[in-house]
């Protein structure tokens, strides 16, 4: 097994009223010159969670830092018209929630970041700020998952 201290939150960048299943992502990256899809997890909007890259082989998902990182992307990323925005279902959250928790159990002290965290700092001051971001991918603070309640089971009556 690969030395893993990294996990990245990604978003699709396709628009919110739009399907865009694991096919469509596979078959973009294909494309773009990948070996395959770029993530090692895709949560469709949905909640389902698809394995789309091997854990014991690097992502293709944040330049100069796949080697030890895994890659999560949602389903979304941009509203109706095409702007950026949060656009995760009930479903997505608690989905996402669970696979990072269960990533942090499995690879502890592993930071947790959105793609955008990666993005160089180009005033040297230590903190990537919005200014600074090349994307604003995954259009939410990835960090405050772990902190933020457990949104609820959507899929529970209760």
């Amino acid at each position: 097994m690969r030395f893993i201290n990294l996990i990245v939150i990604h978003c699709s960048a396709t628009r919110c009223d739009r399907s865009y299943t694991e096919h469509d992502l596979t078959t973009d990256h294909l494309r773009r010159g990948f070996s395959g899809a770029g993530y090692h997890y895709y949560i469709r909007r949905n909640g389902d969670i698809k394995t789309l890259r091997p854990m014991t082989q690097p992502g293709a998902h944040v330049r100069g830092y796949n080697a030890h990182s895994l890659g999560i992307c949602y389903e979304g990323g941009l509203d109706a018209h095409g702007h950026p925005a949060d656009t995760r279902t009930d479903f997505q959250k608690h989905s996402l929630r669970v696979l990072v928790m269960l990533l942090l159990r499995d690879y502890p002290g592993s930071r947790l970041c959105g793609h955008r965290d990666l993005s160089p700092d180009l005033n040297g001051n230590g903190e990537i700020e919005p200014e600074e971001w090349i994307k604003e991918c995954p259009c939410f603070d990835a960090a405050a998952i772990v902190q933020e309640a457990a949104p609820p089971n959507p899929g529970c009556a209760g």
